[in-house]
């Protein structure tokens, strides 16, 4: 099964060519362009990827699940007050994230790979009706 798409794959790409890498291109810079601009106006990104149940960039889910304890002198358990708790959920990572990473514009590109599984069926999606589109102007010299 994975053969036949494989080469579907080669005879879209045979096909549409330069028409599919623009559409490409464009859907790609389209999608960094709208996290570029949600970034910088501060949406947490990570709580949206969460949502949707895409990868995510950080590994501290376990820290999120465990209760906070601290140990007492006398070794039994304490657990910490609630300002701490809200402190802790209150934290935005995809500040911290883009802070920490070069800036808001590489925050976006990184968070474009992670959506490579959305935009390749649009991608693909489009293609051929811009291709047909292009044709009908001529200013393809492909008849589709």
């Amino acid at each position: 099964m994975a053969g036949s798409s494989g080469s579907r794959f080669k005879q879209f790409l045979k096909k549409y060519g330069k028409v599919a890498l623009g559409v490409h291109f464009s859907v790609s810079a389209a999608s960094i362009a709208g996290l570029y601009v949600a970034i910088k106006n501060n949406v947490d990104v990570e709580s949206l990827f969460d949502k949707l149940h895409l990868p995510r960039f950080s590994d501290d889910k376990q820290n999120q699940n465990q209760s906070p304890q601290s140990t007492s002198p006398d070794g039994s358990l304490m657990e910490e007050p609630t300002a701490v708790i809200e402190e802790k959920k209150k934290r935005n990572r995809t500040v911290e994230l883009a802070a920490s990473t070069g800036g808001a514009l590489a925050l976006a590109v990184l968070c474009n790979k992670a959506l490579v599984a959305v935009l390749v069926p649009i991608t693909i999606a489009l293609t051929p009706p811009i291709a047909r589109f292009l044709a009908k102007r001529r200013i393809i010299k492909n008849s589709l």
